[in-house]
């Protein structure tokens, strides 16, 4: 190779590349750690939907680690398709065991389910413990001709 080539080669390429848009070290970085997004501080939101209808399929403790919400909104009634998944719940359980503080989180489930039911009653100890409080629903709301569960939540 030209002595310019290797110069060149070397100056626009110092043993670093760009992987979505992040510089990653090639040699040291594993094919998943090069494709996962970097961290940062956690995102403290109000209220937080969780994605997918609580599918687990987008979902998991990284995501309740870093958006952090007083109020997360649990909908999903296919247990078909596993919404909401046991497995989504149960990553909010890791993931805000490690905030390190002890924020008050609301758990607002859409439909009453029985992974849901399980899930509280199974994991109510954790729940106390983490300052996590499921809320039921104690009202109705009647529209046209159906009538649903309903929770009022004040800001």
């Amino acid at each position: 190779m030209p002595e310019d080539e290797l110069s060149r080669s070397s100056h626009s390429n110092p043993g670093k590349s760009l992987v979505n848009g992040i510089k990653t070290n090639p040699a040291s970085n594993s094919p998943k750690s090069s494709l996962s997004v970097p961290m940062g501080p956690p995102v403290y939101v109000d209220l937080a939907y969780i994605p997918n209808h609580c599918s687990g399929k987008n979902t998991d403790p990284e995501f309740f680690r870093r958006v952090r919400a007083s109020y997360y909104v649990v909908s999903g009634n296919d247990a078909a398709n596993g919404e909401p998944s046991r497995a989504v719940l149960d990553a909010l359980l890791e993931g805000k065991s490690q905030w390190g503080e002890n924020l008050q989180v609301t758990l607002i489930p859409t439909h009453d389910t029985e992974v849901t039911r399980e899930w509280y009653q199974q994991t109510h100890e954790k729940q106390q413990e983490l300052n996590i409080m499921v809320l039921a629903s104690s009202s109705t709301v009647v529209m046209q001709d159906e009538s649903f569960p309903a929770c009022k939540i004040e800001f």
